[in-house]
C-alpha cells in the first residue's frame, strides 16, 4: 500500500466531516448519532439536495442538541459534479449514505479521490467497491485521499472482528478464521433496493471483478484467501452454517494482503449461523428466489416498489434487534474463539460504525495508508477502541 507524505488528519478545510443523504433513513440516524457524540470541536455539516428537508433534520437534531440549531447545510446532488466537487474541497472528511452506490455513489468518489479527501460509506455493493478501485485507487494514492468503503454492518463487524481474533492467534503462523453471522434485525427500503439492484447485476459484478485483479498487484512470499465455504453444521458453535455471498469476505482478504500481521498464509469463510436444519433450508430456498427474481427486471422493479426508499424499522423495532457474529480462528498451534456483538445492526449500529469511521479518520493517530483501504487497513486498532467505547462488544469467548 502507498504511503503519503502528509498527515491527512491536519488538512485545513471548513468542515471536519460532512454527512451527504443526511435526510434518508440511514442517514437521518447518522446524523442523530453525530448530534449525540460528536465532540465539540468537530466541524460538521449536513449535505443533500433537498434544502428544505435538510433544514426541517437540523431543527431535528437541535432538539436532541441545541448546538446543532446553527449546524451548517451544503446543497450537493449526485448527477451535479460541481456541487459534489465543492463538497468534497469543503471537508476534509465526507460520509455518504446514498445508495444504491452503483447507480448514485460515483460522482462523489471521483470528487474525494480528487480533493484528497477522505471518504467514508455503507456500501456492500461488490461491483461498485471494485469499479471504484480500478477507476480512482491510483488518483487518491496521488492526493492522499483514504477511501473507505463498506463502513457499516457492511463490513465493520467482520473485518475489525476478524482483526480482533487474529492478534489473539500466533504471530508468523499460517491462519484460519471462520465467521458465523446471526441477526434478527428488518431492513429499510433504501437496503431492499441496494440488495436488489446488486443481486440483479451478477454479469456486471463479475466483469469488475476480473477488471480489479488486472490492476491489483499480486501478494508475493505470502497468501491470503476468503473461499467460499460450503453448507454443513458446525460443531464449534452447534449451528448449520450457510455460506454467505456478501462483500465481508472479500473485505477481510484485503485486508490480510495488506496487514502482515494476517500471517503467511490465512483463510477467512463466511457464514449464516442458523439454529436448526428446518429454518436452513428454508433460508436456502428463500436466497435462491429472491436471486432468480432479480434477474428478471420488471419483477426486481415491483418488488423494490412494496418498500418505499426512506422507510425502514421503527425505533421500537430497532430497539428490540440485535446481532451476535462468532469467529473460530485458529494457528500456531492455538485456537480461539471470539464474539462480536451488538443491537440493531442495520440501523442503529450502522449509524454508530460509520460515524466512529469518519471520526476516526478525522481525530485519530493512524498509519498514514491512501487509496482505497479497508477499516482494518486505515484505522484497525483506533476503530476497535472507538466502538468498544460506543457500546458493541468484542470479546474473546474461549481459547484452547
Amino acid at each position: 500500500m502507498a504511503r503519503h507524505p502528509r498527515r491527512r488528519s491536519k488538512l485545513k478545510r471548513p468542515y471536519d466531516i460532512v454527512l451527504f443523504g443526511a435526510t434518508g433513513y440511514a442517514g437521518t440516524l447518522t446524523a442523530e448519532y453525530l448530534a449525540r457524540n460528536a465532540p465539540e470541536d468537530c466541524s460538521w455539516a449536513l449535505a443533500g439536495r433537498d434544502t428544505a428537508k435538510l433544514e426541517a433534520l437540523r431543527e431535528r437534531l437541535a432538539a436532541i442538541e441545541p448546538a446543532c440549531s446553527t449546524l451548517p447545510l451544503v446543497h450537493a446532488d449526485s448527477g451535479d459534479p460541481d456541487s459534489l466537487r465543492a463538497l468534497a474541497e469543503s471537508a476534509r472528511v465526507v460520509a455518504s449514505t446514498v445508495g444504491p452506490f452503483i447507480w448514485y455513489g460515483e460522482g462523489l468518489v471521483a470528487a474525494c479521490a480528487e480533493a484528497g479527501t477522505d471518504y467514508v460509506d455503507l456500501t456492500g455493493e461488490p461491483e461498485f467497491v471494485d469499479a471504484m478501485y480500478v477507476r480512482y485507487d491510483a488518483r487518491a494514492r496521488e492526493t492522499g485521499a483514504r477511501l473507505v468503503h463498506s463502513c457499516g454492518f457492511d463490513s465493520v463487524p467482520t473485518d475489525i472482528g476478524v482483526l480482533f481474533t487474529v492478534q489473539q492467534l500466533p504471530e508468523g503462523a499460517p491462519l484460519n478464521v471462520d465467521g458465523f453471522v446471526r441477526t434478527n434485525a428488518a431492513f429499510s427500503g433504501g437496503t431492499f433496493a441496494s440488495a436488489l439492484t446488486a443481486m440483479g447485476r451478477g454479469p456486471q459484478t463479475m466483469r469488475a471483478a476480473r477488471e480489479r485483479r488486472l490492476y491489483e498487484p499480486r501478494l508475493v512470499g505470502r497468501r491470503a484467501r476468503a473461499p467460499m465455504g460450503t453448507p454443513h453444521f458446525s460443531r464449534e458453535t452447534g449451528v448449520w452454517a450457510l455460506p454467505l455471498p456478501t462483500l465481508d469476505p472479500q473485505v477481510v482478504a484485503r485486508s490480510a494482503v495488506a496487514l502482515p500481521r494476517y500471517g503467511p498464509d490465512f483463510r477467512y469463510r463466511h457464514y449464516a449461523a442458523v439454529k436448526t436444519l428446518p429454518m436452513a433450508l428454508g433460508g436456502v430456498a428463500g436466497a435462491g428466489a429472491a436471486l432468480a427474481v432479480a434477474q428478471v427486471p420488471p419483477a426486481r422493479s415491483w418488488l423494490m416498489g412494496r418498500v418505499e426508499p426512506g422507510q425502514g424499522p421503527s425505533a421500537e423495532r430497532r430497539g428490540n434487534s440485535w446481532f451476535i457474529t462468532r469467529f473460530v480462528g485458529e494457528g500456531g498451534g492455538r485456537r480461539v474463539f471470539t464474539e462480536v456483538s451488538g443491537g440493531d445492526p442495520g440501523y442503529d449500529e450502522t449509524a454508530k460504525m460509520l460515524s466512529e469511521s469518519a471520526l476516526s479518520l478525522a481525530f485519530d493517530e493512524l498509519p498514514p495508508t491512501a487509496g482505497q483501504v479497508t477499516t482494518a487497513m486505515a484505522m484497525g486498532d483506533a476503530l476497535l477502541a472507538r466502538l468498544r467505547a460506543a457500546g458493541l462488544t468484542f470479546r474473546v469467548a474461549h481459547v484452547r
